[in-house]
């Protein structure tokens, strides 16, 4: 009974073989290499998140919340925010007919918002067509090596179980490689599609608050930390 050699069975099925074995391969790394890396961003995404609205509720008014500088992206919803509403204050309301302030500074918001959703989102088409490609491909691997498993034992006319079922067990590797690279890429993505939303949640709550701030002068309910007069201090820079 011959031993089992998968290098050996991909190179006996020649040059389609092996070409499904390079794409298995290349979609395993590339699925990986996204899977490490979203995983660290997601990570330093959501501390850079906690540290910046921390900061921003300890500065004493809104031109000093204005100047802070961050990583996470809430600086640039901040600085479009507060820049859109000085505007619609050095216009004087003129156009009001047209847009309110509140609408005014909510589109620009928006915005921005807009932007870091699909900044987040990339990467993701990527594990999705792993995910949904490379069992596939895996089978057809699969099929491809039966078929020439079956003709060379028809050459030879050694048809009997012991010689057919070696090849044909090994022609399945072909669709066991394709699952092993689609599940993780499927399992990442989903949980990258959550991580996402979890960020995307915080942004929303701070852009909101920032919205309240900016058109009312005082917001809902304030952040409870330590630094709760400190919040007092924006509100009034807010006015």
């Amino acid at each position: 009974m011959n031993s089992f050699n998968s290098i050996e069975f991909i190179l006996a099925g020649g040059t389609v073989s092996i070409i499904v074995a390079v794409i298995l391969v290349v979609m395993s790394i590339a699925s990986w290499y996204l899977i490490v890396t979203r995983a660290f961003g997601i990570y330093r995404k959501k501390r850079q998140l906690k540290n910046y609205i921390q900061q921003f509720w300890r500065t004493e008014n809104l031109e000093k919340a204005a100047a802070l500088e961050d990583l996470s992206g809430l600086s640039s919803i901040t600085k479009r925010a507060i820049a859109a509403n000085q505007h619609y204050q050095q216009i004087g309301g003129k156009n009001q007919d047209i847009c309110n302030k509140d609408e005014f500074i909510a589109r620009e918001i928006n915005r921005e918002i807009t932007a870091k959703s699909e900044a987040l989102q990339q990467g993701l088409s990527v594990l999705a067509s792993v995910g949904s490609i490379a069992p596939f491909v895996g089978l057809f691997g699969t099929v491809w090596g039966i078929y020439h498993a079956l003709f060379t034992i028809a050459q030879t006319g050694q048809a009997t179980l012991d010689k057919v079922a070696g090849p044909v067990g090994e022609a399945l590797i072909m669709t066991a490689v394709g699952l092993a690279v689609a599940i993780p890429a499927v399992l990442a993505y989903n949980a990258i599609l959550s991580a996402n939303r979890g960020l995307m949640t915080t942004i929303e709550q701070f852009s909101e608050t920032l919205h309240t701030l900016l058109t009312t002068g005082a917001i809902i309910q304030a952040p409870v930390n330590k630094n709760t007069h400190d919040n007092f201090r924006v509100i009034e820079g807010a006015k």
